[in-house]
Order: C-alpha cells, then structure tokens, then sequence
C-alpha cells in the first residue's frame, strides 16, 4: 500500500475518532463534549504535516459547538428565570386572591389552601393543612359539604352551595361554597366567598 494511502486511512480514521467525540452516542450534537479525549485528538492531527489541515478544521469545529452550547446554556437560564418570574406571579395571585381557595380530599381533608381561605378558617396555613374542612362548618354545613363531594364523585361537573363556616367570635358566617373535580387527580377544588354583610364585617 503507497504512503499516500496509508497517510489518507490514518486521516480518515483520526477525523472518524474525532467525530465521535464531536457527536453524541445516538448522533446528537447536543451532548457536552469530551475536552481531554477531542484534545488528544487534536494533538494527534496537529503532530503530523499531513493532517494538521485536518486539526484546524477540528478546532473550528470543537469552538463553533462551544459557543453552540453557551448560546443554548444562556437560552436556558432565560427561560428558567422567565417561568420562575411567572410562577412567582401565579403564587401572588393565588395566595392574596380575594377568595378562598382550597384543594381538599374526598374526607374534606386540607391538601392546600391559599393565604385567604386561612384567614377564613382563622388558622396559619401550615397549621391547617391536615385537618378537615368540616371542623370549622356547622353541622348541617358539614353534610352538605359531603353531598357536594359525593355528586361529583358521581359525575357532577360543579356544585354551589351556601354554608356556614363556624365563628370563633359571634354567630356563623354564610360562605359561597363552589366545588369541582380536580383535573390533576382524586381531589377537589373549592372555593369560598363571604357574603357581603359578612365580608363587611370582616374589612371593619
């Protein structure tokens, strides 16, 4: 076989070897490079005048993938700062909303409730978590709460209701009380809404 020969399979088989570490196992540029093994490469080419043109085509390559991967690495913090902002957001709204918000299981068990909904049931919230929402309903309230939960356990898609929530001070307060299926999974959606006389004596 001539010298030629040799020293072009030499070159190819350096530029595969090359390759492998430019790329990811499945074909995929995506993956982070190897630096020691594409740098022994690339001492490998450079050492020989026949292949050091093929070492400089592989150093432009490694530095245009390196500045592919800061351009992605940079686009990824954007968008994490972007949904954290978001979700910062969503957590105001959710938690200063004017409603009380609560997800509760099919025993009326707290799972979460909102800043809001814990100021009507005159609790913090991590106090509250666990506990049943029928403790701070009447008793009457407490089975209408129940059959609520049981008709849309049985399809219902919404149910709305007066209840009474329980006072430490003066007599019960009337609550709109909506409930709805989670869509996440076995629990409920709930929502309450002071009456008005009640809200306004809650604001004085």
């Amino acid at each position: 076989m001539s010298i030629e020969a040799n020293g072009a399979r030499s070159e190819r088989d350096l530029r595969l070897r090359a390759l492998k570490h430019l790329m990811a196992p499945g074909g995929s540029p995506d993956k982070r490079l190897d630096a020691a093994a594409a740098l022994r490469v690339l001492h490998e080419l450079a050492s020989s005048p026949s292949t050091a043109g093929a070492a400089l085509t592989l150093l432009h390559e490694l530095q245009v993938h390196q500045v592919e991967l800061d351009l992605q690495d940079e686009e990824l913090h954007r968008s994490r700062s972007e949904l954290e902002a978001a979700l910062a957001r969503q957590v105001q709204l959710y938690d200063f909303a004017p409603v009380g918000y609560l997800t509760v299981d099919r025993t009326t068990a707290l799972r979460e409730l909102n800043l809001t909904a814990a100021g009507m049931l005159g609790s913090e919230r991590d106090q509250l978590l666990g506990r049943t929402l029928n403790a701070f309903l009447e008793p009457r309230s407490a089975l209408a709460l129940h059959a609520m939960l049981d008709r849309l356990s049985e399809g219902a898609p919404k149910e709305v209701r007066t209840l009474q929530l329980v006072a430490t001070h003066g007599g019960p307060r009337d609550v709109l009380t909506s409930a709805t299926r989670d869509p996440n999974g076995q629990h409920f959606l709930v929502t309450l809404v002071l009456a008005a006389e009640d809200e306004a004596s809650t604001s004085d």
